[in-house]
């Protein structure tokens, strides 16, 4: 059994799965997310740990310190039990000649795709977006995920890969031909295995040459670590990688990306939003911070009319709220209209507040404009 260190909202189980294909049953782990119990209607994107035995415990730690920031989302962790070397050879085996699974890792395969993800879909709220993390010789077996026309997984943590046969060629092949977008993120270091790095370093330059819109990429070449300790850098770079859309607006992304536009501020917004929905099927109301780092850039570039923009948004994001009047008020005073600027500020008596804009402040904005 596998020692399992968890933050204490973590709520975790073992269990057995059943499986005709493999004629045994085997142990995976399940993590659910502290908000699980208490918010009933909400589907959480899968992590699923081939190496469940020794990722368990730094994926799940990595998962609780950025959630707790609300960087990353809170995701539900599955941990499968490889037991021993000897088993997770035998179940990631691949024929010599094509390097294709058969026999054992054939069935291991059919288990996972069409036994044991179908269980979990079931049985726990599950959203469309699926990630799979292996390291090694599982790091090599996920890949065969992206042999089939549609995959199981929608990202794939590969982590100092095994190669099999060809599969340098291969795999960039089969990620030419996507038609849904999938993130792969790859990684090796200095310190890797001779053999192995060499062979992920040309995958790399051919996965670089695919020009498929649908492949989100991404690749680290660790500097001072080991085939053992990269998996440490790796994990959260990967997971800051493929759920890059999830997360609030930076400092550098306002700098970089937003104020830098002439216009388009709030479709920028709408936007980023419009991408976490559709690439991680997760559905969330707009930040506040992401709201007040949009005004700054309006309000920096002298743009006053999409204040008018981002008070609609406002309205249908936080409709009770003191938002929208906020922006709407903010709108009509840039732009010179003191009266209907002071009758924005206080239609928000009866509102909700919404972070420091509170029915004071709003009073105290009308208050100034009657002054001047």
């Amino acid at each position: 059994m596998m020692a399992v260190f968890l933050p204490v909202s973590a709520q975790y189980k073992i269990e057995e799965v059943p499986s005709k294909k493999l004629n045994s049953s085997r142990e995976i782990t399940i993590l659910t997310p502290p908000s699980y119990d208490t918010d009933k209607n909400r589907k959480y994107p899968l992590l699923f740990l081939m190496d469940g035995d020794y990722l368990l415990d730094p994926f799940s730690g990595i998962v609780a310190y950025t959630q707790y920031w609300n960087d990353l989302p809170e995701v539900i962790i599955v941990a499968l039990t490889q037991y021993n070397a000897e088993q997770r050879e035998f179940d990631t085996q691949t024929a010599e000649q094509n390097g294709l699974p058969f026999e054992q890792s054939e069935r291991f395969f059919e288990f996972l795709a069409y036994e044991l993800v179908p269980s979990l879909e079931k049985k726990y709220r599950i959203a469309p977006f699926k990630i799979i993390a292996g390291h090694n010789l599982t790091a090599t077996f996920m890949n065969f995920f992206l042999y089939k026309e549609k995959p199981v997984f929608n990202a794939y943590i590969s982590m100092s890969p095994e190669l099999a046969t060809d599969m340098e060629i291969h795999l960039p092949e089969q990620l030419a031909k996507l038609q849904t977008p999938v993130y792969y993120y790859l990684a090796t270091a200095d310190g890797d295995l001779a053999s192995q790095r060499k062979a992920i370093q040309t995958l790399d330059t051919n996965i670089k040459a695919v020009t498929n819109p649908n492949l989100k990429y991404f690749f680290d070449d660790f500097k001072g670590a080991s085939h053992y300790s990269l998996v440490a850098h790796a994990i959260p770079a990967s997971l800051y990688d493929i759920f890059s859309c999830y997360q609030p607006i930076s400092s550098s992304e306002y700098l970089e990306k937003i104020v830098t536009l002439p216009s388009g501020y709030v479709k920028y917004l709408t936007d980023k939003y419009d991408i976490i929905e559709k690439d991680l099927g997760l559905k969330i109301p707009i930040r506040l911070n992401d709201f007040k780092a949009i005004e700054a850039a309006i309000l920096k570039n002298g743009v006053y009319d999409e204040l008018r923009d981002l008070s609609d948004v406002a309205s249908k994001q936080y409709p009770k709220t003191t938002l929208s009047d906020y922006y709407s008020g903010l709108f009509y005073e840039k732009t010179g209209d003191s009266k209907k600027a002071i009758k924005a500020y206080m239609r928000s008596y009866n509102l909700e507040p919404i972070g420091e804009y509170t029915t004071d402040f709003m009073l105290e904005q009308a208050e100034k404009l009657k002054e001047r």
